[in-house]
């Protein structure tokens, strides 16, 4: 059997992420933040060397996910000296212990590392290209993936990293500092105002179709290498706002359409024929399918309905 821990794991990505390794017979073990009843748990800050390791030494883990982070541009801001803290600190305090027991990891980076490129984002491009990131998150996952290679050549350690493109779905609560989905669906179920930035592009993907991708690494693991997890599908802003105003049957009144956001990517367009090849990705849900999804899970979560 498989021993696994997931570093963030009572996450949107993680929670999932953990019930689909279960389901493959692999011994799953979560490191959060907050309390939890979970047997198989352990409450930990990676950014703290002496709690990670605590938990690190204490069984003999094949695999890491590394998902523990703190997550968005906008968060990345305003909480700029916690995010540096768990993003850089915390994915050190990872490698370090990594040298000493030998572990494989798999971590969690984000589309935000392609910054201002604005063509079809392969994952040779920060390298062979060197895109400006345009925040502190960008930065610090950019950092993150620097940190990695490093770590490769100097201690031969084995990792593989993953850009995940715009992950939404159930599971995923409200704050101003999640994804837009997760944003609009809740302002639109409670009649709140919102705003689109029409000039604005992403590939989105169900939660679902990232955790599966996911697991499939460990069965087929290669050491450097790094995979975008994306949707095929390319919608604006609008189209999104549109589909889930469509489906409450609600009109924009509420709604205030601007251009672009500064200091955000206006465009981002995955290529995921690596991922396809190497880890059968198969993104077979619709953002049409998946909005319902979100917003019916987001209605018997706050008891909407």
């Amino acid at each position: 059997m498989t021993t696994v821990l997931v570093t963030g794991g009572l996450g949107a990505v993680g929670s999932r992420l953990t019930k689909e390794l279960e389901t493959r017979g692999h011994d799953v073990w979560i490191a959060d933040l907050p309390w939890n009843e979970r047997k198989k748990y352990y409450r930990c800050d990676v950014s703290d060397y002496r709690q990670i390791e605590k938990v690190i030494e204490d069984r003999d883990f094949d695999y890491v996910y590394h998902l523990a982070a703190e997550f968005g541009r906008k968060n990345g801001e305003d909480f700029f000296e916690t995010m540096w803290k768990s993003n850089a600190i915390g994915t050190k305090n990872i490698l370090r212990l990594q040298r000493n027991h030998d572990f494989r990891m798999i971590f969690s980076s984000s589309s935000e590392v392609y910054g201002d490129y604005d063509g079809v984002m392969s994952e040779e491009v920060p390298l062979e290209v060197g895109p400006r990131q345009l925040n502190d998150y960008a930065i610090s996952k950019w950092v993150n993936e620097q940190q990695i290679m490093n770590a490769t050549d100097r201690y031969g350690t084995e990792t593989v990293r993953v850009r995940l493109f715009n992950t939404y779905g159930p599971g995923e609560k409200y704050s101003e500092y999640r994804s837009v989905v997760a944003k609009f669906c809740y302002r639109a179920l409670h009649d709140m105002p919102y705003h689109v930035y029409e000039d604005h592009h992403r590939s989105f993907t169900y939660v679902d179709d990232t955790v599966r991708t996911l697991a499939n690494i460990i069965e087929n693991f290669n050491s450097g290498e790094v995979y975008n997890i994306g949707g095929e599908e390319y919608h604006n802003i609008k189209e999104l706002s549109d589909l889930i105003l469509d489906y409450l049957d609600k009109d924009d009144s509420k709604v205030e359409y601007r251009g672009t956001e500064e200091h955000n990517t206006l465009n981002k367009r995955a290529s995921i024929e690596h991922a396809k090849q190497d880890l059968e990705h198969n993104p077979s849900v619709s953002l049409e399918e998946g909005i319902p999804k979100t917003i019916e899970w987001m209605r018997k979560h706050y008891d909407l309905e």
